[in-house]
């Protein structure tokens, strides 16, 4: 475990392969260094705008939030640290929920999504999501990735 300004733990050129899924800020400067020449970093990203039909609902508009994790930027990044990206794939996938208690569970769970929820505080908010559910229209969101494959 490192934080987030620290290098990791390793010695330059010691991997063949460094690997992540849903990194916050890839660290582009450490996984250069600690990959071998020709050496593959291969990870899922989270993209940008996640699930926020979600988040907004319960938050209101995020304009700037929107704009982060965009995979064209982290692309320029990895390659202003000298690594080669061989490939970028994104993906928009559906995010379908038919009952208030899923919406309640993945806020519980990704608690990063809305950091101040609670059942009692946006209880109307749910409330109206149950109503609408209640009549067959279930609430649908998109969840944002990429792939990125890079090489040293």
């Amino acid at each position: 475990e490192t934080s987030a300004d620290s290098p990791l733990p390793f010695a330059d050129a010691s991997f063949e392969l460094v690997t992540a899924r849903h990194p916050v800020r890839p660290d582009w400067q450490q996984i250069h260094r600690v990959l071998r020449p020709g050496g593959c970093y291969f990870a899922q990203h989270v993209g940008p705008a996640s699930a926020f039909e979600l988040i907004e609902y319960f938050l209101g508009p995020l304009p700037r939030e929107r704009r982060q994790r965009d995979p064209q930027a982290e692309a320029a990044d990895a390659r202003a640290a000298g690594l080669t990206i061989t490939d970028l794939r994104t993906a928009r996938c559906r995010m379908v929920f038919h009952d208030v208690g899923a919406v309640v569970w993945i806020l519980r769970k990704c608690v990063w999504w809305v950091p101040d929820f609670s059942v009692q505080k946006y209880r109307r908010q749910l409330l109206a999501l149950d109503g609408q559910m209640r009549k067959g229209t279930p609430f649908i969101a998109q969840a944002s990735r990429h792939l990125v494959e890079a090489r040293r």
